[in-house]
C-alpha cells in the first residue's frame, strides 16, 4: 500500500509538472507578441522582461516542488515519522501537550527549511528584476514576527482541537470545526488593528481630492468603509496591489503607496470601485460559507479515517498518535482534493469577472480599469500568454489579457 500511496502522489506531482511544463512552453512561443489593447503601454522589451521573470520564478518553484515532495516523502514512509511520533510520545506531559509538540516543532523545523527559497527569491529574482527594496535586517525581522504570529495562532488552533478532540471523542469534528470557523471570523474583525499594524505601517493617503473622489464613488455604490489608507508597500518591494481588510464595521481599503505613484486618480478609483464590487455581490460571504462548509465535510472525513483504525497501516506502521494521524489524512487530501484545483479557481474567476463587470458600470469607465490593469501587469511583470490549461487549473483571476478585452468591446 506504501508503494500506491506514494506512486498516486508521484502522479499528482507529474500532472502538476506537466501543467507548468505546458505554461512555459506557450509562454516561450507567444511571449514576444504584445497583445492587442496593450500596444503603446508595453513593448517587445518589456515583454521579454517579463518571460524572463516567469521563467526565472517557475524553475525555482519547480526545484522548491522536487525539494518539498522529496522531504514529504522521506518524512512519511522511512522510519523518521514514526520514531518523531515516538520520541514525543515519550515526553512527560498531557497527551494535549504532546499532540502540541508534535505539531509545533513540524512545522518549525518546515519554516526553517524553506528560507534558503525565500532568500533566493527575495533577493536574487526580486532584486535582480527591480522589485526587492527589503533589507535583510527587514527580512529577518519580517521572518521572526511572522514565525512567532503564525506559531502563537497554531498553539491556539491546535492545543483547542486537541482538547477537544479528548473530550468530545464522537463530536469533536463537528466542535472543532465550529471553533475553527468561529476563530477565522475572529481574526477578520481583528486582523487589520492587531497584526496588520506589525508588518505595515498604514496612513491617511495624504490626497484631499483623491479621498472626495473615493467617497463620492463608494457612496455611489451603496458601501460603508471605516477608512481607506495607504499601507507603505514600498519598503518591501516595488509590487503594486490593493485589497479590502476586515469585515462588518471595521471594513478597510488599502492602497500600496507604489500603486497611488503608478496610477492616474480614474484608474485608481477603477480598482476600488472593482475591490467593493467584491463586497457588493457578497462576494467575500459567498467564499466564506463555501470554504466553511467544504471545511466541515473535511472535518467529518477526518473522523471516519482516524476512527477507522487502518490509517497507520496505509503507512506501514503498527500505531501512530492523533497528531500523526492528521499528517497521514493531510497527506491523502493532497492527492485526492488535487483534481478539484480548477473547480476553486474557476468560482473564483467568475467572481473577478461579476467584480469587473460592477467597476464597469459604477464608474461609468471601463475604460479606466483596463487602463488599470494594463498598468498592473507591466508594472508587476506579469505573464500575459499563460497557458489555457494552466490557467484554467491554477489562475484565481481570469487571464488580464481577456479581462481588457471584455472592458474594451
Amino acid at each position: 500500500m506504501k508503494l500506491l500511496l506514494i506512486a498516486a502522489y508521484l502522479a499528482r506531482f507529474a500532472a502538476a509538472y506537466l501543467l507548468r511544463y505546458l505554461n512555459l512552453r506557450h509562454l516561450a512561443r507567444h511571449g514576444s507578441s504584445v497583445p492587442e489593447g496593450f500596444a503603446g503601454a508595453i513593448d517587445a522589451e518589456a515583454m521579454a522582461k517579463s518571460a524572463r521573470y516567469t521563467v526565472e520564478q517557475s524553475k525555482v518553484g519547480l526545484i522548491q516542488s522536487v525539494y518539498d515532495s522529496a522531504l514529504l516523502l522521506a518524512f512519511l514512509f522511512t522510519p523518521l515519522l514514526p520514531r518523531y511520533d515516538a520520541w514525543i510520545s515519550s515526553l512527560s506531559g498531557s497527551p494535549v501537550i504532546r499532540g502540541l509538540l508534535f505539531v509545533l516543532i513540524l512545522t518549525l523545523v518546515q519554516s526553517i527549511l524553506e528560507i534558503p527559497f525565500s532568500l533566493y527569491t527575495t533577493f536574487r529574482i526580486e532584486k535582480r528584476y527591480g522589485f526587492n527594496t527589503t533589507t535583510p535586517r527587514l527580512w529577518f525581522t519580517d521572518l521572526l514576527k511572522s514565525t512567532l504570529i503564525s506559531g502563537l495562532l497554531l498553539a491556539i488552533l491546535a492545543s483547542s482541537a486537541l482538547l477537544l478532540v479528548r473530550h468530545s471523542p464522537e463530536l469533536w469534528w463537528l466542535w472543532v470545526w465550529a471553533f475553527f470557523a468561529l476563530f477565522s471570523i475572529t481574526m477578520m474583525y481583528l486582523s487589520p488593528y492587531l497584526i496588520e499594524p506589525l508588518f505595515s505601517k498604514f496612513e491617511p493617503l495624504g490626497d484631499p481630492l483623491l479621498e472626495e473622489e473615493i467617497r463620492r464613488l463608494l457612496e455611489k455604490g451603496g458601501l460603508q468603509v471605516k477608512g481607506v489608507l495607504k499601507m507603505d508597500a514600498s519598503r518591501r518591494s516595488l509590487h503594486s496591489n490593493a485589497y479590502f481588510t476586515g469585515i462588518g464595521r471595521v471594513k478597510r481599503i488599502v492602497l500600496y503607496d507604489t500603486l497611488i505613484k503608478q496610477m492616474e486618480h480614474s484608474e485608481l478609483l477603477a480598482i476600488l470601485a472593482h475591490e467593493a464590487g467584491h463586497w457588493k455581490k457578497g462576494h467575500i460571504w459567498k467564499r466564506l460559507v463555501l470554504m466553511e462548509g467544504a471545511a466541515l465535510a473535511l472535518f467529518f472525513a477526518v473522523y471516519h479515517l482516524v476512527s477507522w483504525g487502518g490509517l497507520p497501516g496505509l503507512f506501514g506502521v503498527d500505531q501512530a498518535s492523533f497528531a500523526a494521524q492528521i499528517i497521514m489524512v493531510s497527506f491523502l487530501f493532497s492527492i485526492a482534493l488535487f483534481p478539484l484545483t480548477p473547480l476553486g479557481s474557476w468560482l473564483s474567476r467568475r467572481n473577478e469577472w461579476e467584480a469587473d463587470r460592477f467597476a464597469a458600470e459604477l464608474s461609468g469607465t471601463p475604460e479606466a480599469l483596463a487602463s488599470a490593469l494594463v498598468k498592473l501587469s507591466r508594472e508587476n511583470l506579469a505573464n500575459l500568454h499563460p497557458h489555457p490549461v494552466y490557467a484554467s487549473f491554477y489562475y484565481s483571476h481570469p487571464p488580464v489579457v481577456a479581462r481588457v478585452a471584455r472592458l474594451l468591446r
